[in-house]
């Protein structure tokens, strides 16, 4: 199936040209960068951000930022009629994955876009006919939206089946059920960032979707054996002892 790329600019003439150079992508649009971070707040199958630098309210730099903190995983080219030194090396500063100026050089951004893309980790490009490329897919889509509210329903028209169905052929091939699995990336999340990070347990349990951290640390300690303080002392213990 085809890589989608979220387009992210206030000229719509702009947006419908780019639709019609680049045809073989599937496209998502947002106006603002407003709009943009609602769309990435939800589970979603995005793989490549086309942002503009100068739009109405949050410019793209500040867009740029807020979705590396969001979704790093996801590829970002940040686009301007702008075009300043100052401009690009700021873009790039903020991990911007490319960078590209108005009017378009068609044959360029199509090899930019390649290129982003293909450095980018995911799924093969395959039609997911089979169930077991489906199941696939489905548990890709829980990993990389693991910091988002992810339900059977979303999960299910990801890979256009009903939920019912999805439900009961995931345990068949994974011999998990849904909710299980999505728990369990959940807790490994948790863990990394426990370790590799700062953030302290009520900031991880907000990241994580939970509504209160009690819930957080009681799911954690059922499935690690261990509060998260203990799991982070004992981790960070192992870690200056090599």
């Amino acid at each position: 199936m085809p890589n989608t790329i979220l387009l992210v600019d206030d000229d719509p003439e702009f947006r419908e040209e780019f639709r019609e150079y680049f045809d073989g992508f599937e496209f998502m649009e947002a106006g603002n960068g407003k709009e943009a971070l609602e769309l990435l707040k939800k589970p979603n199958e995005i793989d490549l951000v086309i942002l503009d630098v100068k739009m109405p309210g949050m410019n793209g730099l500040e867009v740029l930022s807020r979705i590396k903190e969001m979704a790093p995983e996801i590829g970002i080219i940040i686009s301007t009629g702008y075009s300043t030194k100052d401009t690009a090396i700021e873009a790039f500063r903020n991990q911007a994955d490319n960078y590209l100026e108005k009017p378009l050089d068609i044959e360029a951004t199509r090899e930019m876009i390649d290129k982003v893309l293909d450095s980018k980790k995911g799924l093969p490009d395959f039609a997911a006919s089979d169930i077991t490329d489906k199941i696939e897919r489905v548990k890709y889509f829980i990993e990389r939206n693991c910091f988002k509210k992810v339900t059977l329903e979303d999960a299910a028209a990801a890979v256009c089946l009903s939920p019912k169905y999805l439900s009961r052929v995931f345990k068949e091939q994974t011999k998990r059920g849904f909710n299980d699995y999505k728990l369990s990336v959940k807790m490994a999340q948790a863990k990394n960032l426990l370790i590799e990070t700062g953030y302290n347990v009520n900031q991880i349990s907000d990241r994580l979707g939970y509504e209160n951290t009690e819930s957080f640390i009681r799911q954690f300690k059922k499935l690690a054996k261990s509060t998260p303080s203990a799991y982070r002392r004992k981790g960070k213990h192992k870690r200056k002892g090599k």
